[in-house]
């Protein structure tokens, strides 16, 4: 890797598709969560942040619908929400 490498920006794109399951994916995940009885902020963040499955709740398979998608596009759809960007 050149350091012309490190002066360039890369682009990220997610199809549509990808965006609308995050979304579902997310709600489920927080809703077991919820039923459970964690915080379902602090899990999802841990699981994001870390990329651990254990921050996730096996109740509702919530642990196996989680890793459905990587955590990118779990991400990408937390921040364009957050932004309120379509």
């Amino acid at each position: 890797m050149t350091s012309d490498h490190l002066d360039k920006t890369m682009m990220f794109k997610v199809e549509a598709e990808e965006v609308n399951q995050a979304r579902d994916i997310l709600l489920a995940v927080y809703a077991a969560l919820k039923e459970k009885g964690y915080n379902p902020i602090n899990q999802l963040v841990g699981y994001l942040l870390s990329g651990d499955p254990a921050y996730i709740t096996s109740h509702g398979n919530a642990r196996n619908i989680i890793r459905q998608l990587e955590r990118d596009e779990l991400l990408e759809e937390i921040v364009k929400k957050y932004l309120d960007v379509k």
